[in-house]
């Protein structure tokens, strides 16, 4: 979920930085501080309107000035249940990793179907045994978040599990192909009505 957040902060600005034009830096160091980083729960991808907000501090001993400031912030928070669309990005033998966002997910081999799933290693891709559907890097698809464990100090390794196992998850083509196939049966059985009648 993508959210836009008003933040109250306080940056250290270290001597070297204090000849420099005060606004400009500390623009810099709420970027560097904040985006990419998990905070709250939450990954910041972008920081806007910086502000000071009154004058800075000096600690006894520290050469730093100590600044509070406002900011906006868009960020994101993947939260347990939340259904996600994103694209594969890796195959591996074990399942394929999908992008969504800031993010990566993993959908276990066992949480991609109801079908059972065998890899093709020269092609990378997961193929169904007996549907013959295939997930492959690139293909978007649309999964649910079963398990979360963000990581705060490096959040492109935070472990999200996903599942799609579901009516509605999986590869958009394979939803559209379901949602299809009730209509070609009521289309069918129309059919066979009206040659009946006929009849």
């Amino acid at each position: 979920m993508y959210m836009m957040t008003e933040n109250m902060e306080t940056v250290r600005i270290s001597p070297e930085k204090l000849n420099k034009k005060l606004d400009n830096i500390i623009e810099e160091l709420v970027r560097e501080n904040f985006e990419g980083r998990l905070v709250n729960g939450a990954l910041t991808i972008l920081v806007t309107d910086v502000e000071n907000v009154g004058g800075g501090k000096m600690v006894h001993g520290d050469g730093g000035v100590y600044q509070k400031v406002k900011f906006n912030a868009l960020v994101t928070k993947p939260e347990i249940q939340e259904v996600i669309e994103g694209s594969v990005c890796d195959v591996l033998s074990f399942g394929a990793f999908v992008r969504f966002g800031a993010l990566d997910g993993l959908v276990h081999i066992s949480q991609v179907t109801d079908d059972r799933i065998n890899f093709d290693s020269g092609n990378k891709k997961l193929v169904g045994k007996s549907t013959k559907n295939e997930l492959k890097i690139e293909d978007t698809v649309r999964a649910r978040i079963v398990t979360l464990s963000l990581n705060e100090r490096s959040p492109r390794e935070s472990r999200i599990g996903l599942t799609m196992r579901q009516n509605g998850m999986g590869k958009l083509e394979w939803i559209e192909e379901s949602r299809k196939k009730p209509e070609e049966k009521k289309e069918k059985k129309a059919e066979k009505k009206k040659k009946k009648v006929k009849k």
